[in-house]
């Protein structure tokens, strides 16, 4: 089976969906983040002061090619659909989910996370125009679940069937 790729925004449910979809599915899950983390040997929030967004962008589509394209469950960083060869390779090597969820929830969900480089300080002021800009690059996936107001059995359940789905009209 091709690898099952979560992207949304921060706070959308990524990494909790992927671990969840993992146990049930048994496959092993990968965070490119948390890859990223174990390469550079540092924190996301430091790759941005060191060497700056750009450079972590780099890193983030290098992982994300360097990561198994099959039997395995990838969550992704919040801003992986900003480069348009990540989409790409997201549309072309597995089954690319979009895990939606309101900005109004996602402001509740992150309210106390310090760790988040984009939303830190005066920029969590920015999370409506972040997720403004990010919402038609995310719509572009070929799946979309909406993750607001959901228990992670049901996030879960969805993706699943989504995936059946998506499996059955390409083998008609």
């Amino acid at each position: 089976m091709k690898s099952i790729y979560l992207t949304g925004f921060m706070g959308a449910g990524k990494t909790t969906a992927g671990e969840a979809l993992g146990k049930t599915m048994d496959l092993p899950v990968f965070d490119t983040d948390q890859e990223i983390e174990r390469q550079q040997r540092q924190t996301i929030t430091a790759i941005f002061a060191d060497k700056g967004e750009h450079a972590f962008r780099e890193m983030e589509s290098n992982m994300l090619q360097d990561l198994p394209r099959e039997d395995c469950i990838i969550t992704t960083g919040g801003g992986i659909v900003i480069k348009g060869e990540n989409r790409q390779w997201l549309a072309a090597h597995g089954y690319w989910v979009y895990l939606h969820c309101n900005p109004e929830e996602i402001a509740i969900r992150l309210e106390h996370d310090q760790s988040r480089p984009l939303l830190s300080g005066e920029r969590k002021k920015d999370l409506y125009r972040l997720f403004s800009e990010r919402l038609p690059l995310y719509l572009q996936a070929a799946i979309v679940v909406d993750t607001t107001g959901r228990t992670m059995d049901e996030v879960v359940k969805e993706i699943r069937k989504r995936i059946n789905e998506t499996e059955m009209e390409h083998t008609m």
